[in-house]
């Protein structure tokens, strides 16, 4: 019994949100013609929907730490990234309308990629490496004078729990070459949203959110290095037993550049 109730609500959680996917992909195209930030909002309402279902169903909260750092000007979002949960909960919870840089393939999945598709993200092909990169540059000024947020994940996968990927410098360029304070993210959702599991755990998520680090003076590779220490420095106060007897520097983890 204790296997079956756990596996009973992941279950009813993924059938609503396969159903929700589906009808919300369709309401996207009447969305289509809203000016943006309308757009924005009505299309991360499924965003909003998913993150609820989780609580009442599978019984995932959450909470958020360093609200005040989210400041009302230009910003690029570096996260720890453990779950597709953050990915679905930054998009209707930050202040601003987010721009994820991701691969381009994901615009080709059914229902989820069409609704992506509408809105002002920056999809990239990963095999052209610096020309993938200027693509971001160039978009990303354009995103960010338009008084939106990117948002990339500087581990470019998801981690599971306790683990330490390597920091792309992706990021941090964009941020040197567009001078962008840089907000660094610490979250712990694969504690109950494991990357790769069906089973979703009950729990309380926390987001921690870091105070903006100035590219002033900073090449990309000693930005990073700051953004990387904070978060991992942040993940042993959020999940101190997810890294007992690791410190930052004992994980192996060490930044380099890399176009995205």
């Amino acid at each position: 019994m204790a296997r079956i109730i756990p596996f009973l609500r992941s279950l009813l959680f993924v059938l609503l949100m396969v159903v929700a996917t589906v009808i919300w992909a369709f309401a996207c195209f009447l969305f289509a013609p809203l000016p943006y930030n309308k757009r924005y909002y009505w299309t991360s309402r499924w965003n909003m929907f998913v993150v609820w279902t989780a609580k009442v169903i599978c019984g995932i909260r959450y909470q958020i730490k360093g609200v005040e750092n989210l400041q009302d000007a230009p910003m690029i979002l570096l996260s720890k990234h453990q779950s597709a949960w953050e990915t679905i909960f930054y998009l209707y919870y930050m202040p601003r309308p987010l721009v994820y840089v991701f691969k381009k393939e994901l615009t080709y999945i059914p229902f989820f990629g069409w609704g992506i598709a509408l809105l002002r993200m920056i999809p990239i092909d990963r095999s052209k490496g610096t020309d993938a990169f200027a693509q971001v540059v160039t978009q990303g000024r354009r995103r960010l004078a338009d008084g939106q947020w990117i948002i990339m994940f500087p581990e470019g996968t998801r981690m599971r729990v306790g683990e330490t990927g390597r920091y792309k410098g992706g990021g941090a360029r964009l941020a040197v070459e567009t001078n962008t304070p840089v907000l660094p993210i610490a979250v712990n959702a694969g504690e109950c949203w494991p990357k790769n599991s069906f089973i979703k755990k009950p729990g309380l998520i926390t987001v921690s959110i870091g105070k903006p680090i100035a590219p002033d003076g900073l090449s990309p590779a000693e930005l990073m290095k700051k953004v990387e220490q904070w978060i991992e420095a942040e993940m042993r106060v959020i999940s101190p037993a997810a890294y007992a007897g690791q410190t930052p520097a004992s994980t192996g983890s060490t930044s380099r550049e890399s176009p995205v």
